[in-house]
């Protein structure tokens, strides 16, 4: 029972470092994102645009989930900054490239076209679960 204890001490100082750099890295990747699209995601979601509501969720989840993949792997807090800086930049290449299929992205977000949305979702996830693959090795 020792042992366990004593593991539970030494590992939860890491815990608390791994996840508190992912979640940051998370929310600095979020706002990037909002920062780089034309229309504002939070004035959107708060008159009830349910397509821009998707496309920030499906952004959050895209970032997450690669980062959730750095933080199973990492072997330092450094690690999961580096790899993290990384896949959340591919992210944003995965808002690009939608921005380019569907032209006018931004605004068909403002106008609501959950068709535009469900696209960009499904683009986004996509390139999250590759990019989780790939950073797993």
């Amino acid at each position: 029972m020792d042992a366990v204890f004593q593991s539970f001490l030494s590992g939860f100082p890491l815990l608390l470092a791994h996840s508190t750099t992912a979640f940051v890295i998370l929310v600095l990747g979020v706002r990037l994102y909002m920062l780089i699209t034309p229309h504002d995601e939070m004035t959107l979601i708060r008159g009830g645009n349910s397509a821009a509501s998707l496309t920030l969720g499906g952004t959050i989840l895209g970032i997450a989930l690669p980062l959730a993949f750095v933080l199973a792997f990492s072997v330092s807090v450094l690690d999961i900054v580096l790899w993290g800086i990384v896949t959340v930049l591919l992210q944003l290449v995965a808002y690009f490239i939608v921005d380019m299929v569907l032209r006018n992205f931004s605004q068909r977000i403002e106008q609501g076209d959950m068709a535009a949305a469900i696209l960009s979702v499904s683009i986004k996830l996509s390139s999250a679960a590759i990019n989780a693959a790939a950073v797993s090795g």
